[in-house]
């Protein structure tokens, strides 16, 4: 199937792809919350904006990708498997990206180090009794890890101080889930 032949590809082009335990639950909260409209930051390949907009046959989604290649590549695979019409792809820096839309679910899956800046800039975007949903909020166990690379330190500091904004923020509550490589779910708490 094309689904797992996308998890080939992903491995063969070493891009990173949502891990299938985060994904599963995503996909659980999917159906659930009757999401039916997302906005995904970073695309990849489109692994998993195409396994969201699989859960449902009313779902729509716009994702955001700003590699060349990897956008390339997600419009092949989702014309493959025939959701063009239900998935909107769009090339650019989702940090400079201004959209009208109202999303019920928002997953930010893109450079770690801008998990707060894909926040700040979206959360107008969400729906009333929206969710944003962060992955890689643990950050392969390396959060509470003596790290010496230099990059590496600064990179998983930065998804320390998102983890630390997300808990701080008044207008939304967040709740932690250790599954896959963590995921971050925010809900507006006023409402």
């Amino acid at each position: 199937m094309l689904l797992d032949n996308l998890v080939v590809q992903a491995r063969e082009n070493n891009i990173p792809i949502m891990q299938a335990a985060s994904l599963a639950y995503l996909k659980k909260i999917i159906t659930e919350e009757k999401v039916k409209t997302i906005l995904e930051i970073g695309t990849g390949i489109g692994y998993s904006t195409i396994n969201m907009a699989l859960e449902d046959d009313n779902i729509k989604i716009i994702s955001v990708e700003r590699d060349q290649k990897r956008y390339q590549m997600a419009c092949d695979n989702v014309t493959k498997i025939g959701l063009e019409d239900r998935v909107q792809l769009i090339l650019g820096d989702a940090k400079e990206v201004s959209l009208a839309e109202k999303f019920d679910l928002i997953l930010i899956d893109a450079a770690k180090s801008s998990n707060k800046i894909f926040f700040e800039h979206f959360a107008k975007n969400l729906n009333p009794n929206g969710l944003i949903v962060t992955d890689n909020v643990n950050f392969y166990g390396l959060l509470n890890e003596k790290i010496t690379n230099r990059n590496l330190k600064q990179l998983v500091n930065k998804i320390k101080k998102y983890r630390i904004f997300l808990e701080e923020k008044k207008d939304f509550t967040t709740t932690f889930v250790d599954v896959g490589d963590g995921l971050s779910i925010s809900k507006r708490s006023d409402e």
